[in-house]
């Protein structure tokens, strides 16, 4: 049995698809610049990223929103002029602030923002990735 109120959550998510009302990602293009707040990370090693991967500090990754997974970045930090690329392999951050961008321990200390915490940044879009992982076909 369909409950009311069920039936009428399922409405209304078709009929946001239907008129465009459902939240979509940005869609990003190759030399396309952002221009925010950078922050880092670094205590979760080992923990899984939204990509399927383990989190390792040690390498150039970051989290992004909604830049698909692999998409290679130049960040900049824009007080010192410092750049790293890193590769997205994460979601966030999830601060309500002007943060754009969470690069891994090892981007931090190459762009010398690890005493600031939270840096001005420009993300430039290097090449872009895959939107989701692939599977890999399993053949006998």
């Amino acid at each position: 049995m369909v409950r009311p109120f069920s039936f009428v959550v399922v409405a209304g998510f078709i009929l946001g698809l239907l008129t465009g009302c459902a939240s979509e990602s940005p869609v990003y293009n190759n030399g396309e610049t952002l221009h925010g707040l950078a922050s880092w990370y670094g205590a979760e090693q080992g923990r899984q990223t939204a990509s399927g991967e383990r989190f390792n500090p040690h390498l150039l990754t970051a989290a992004h929103r909604h830049l698909p997974f692999g998409t290679l970045v130049r960040v900049t930090n824009l007080d010192n002029g410092l750049s790293v690329e890193v590769r997205i392999n994460d979601r966030g951050p999830y601060a309500d602030d002007d943060r754009i961008i969470d690069v891994s321990s090892a981007a931090a200390d190459i762009l010398q923002m690890k005493r600031a915490g939270i840096v001005p940044v420009e993300v430039e879009v290097v090449r872009l990735g895959v939107r989701e992982p692939r599977a890999m076909a399993v053949t006998e």
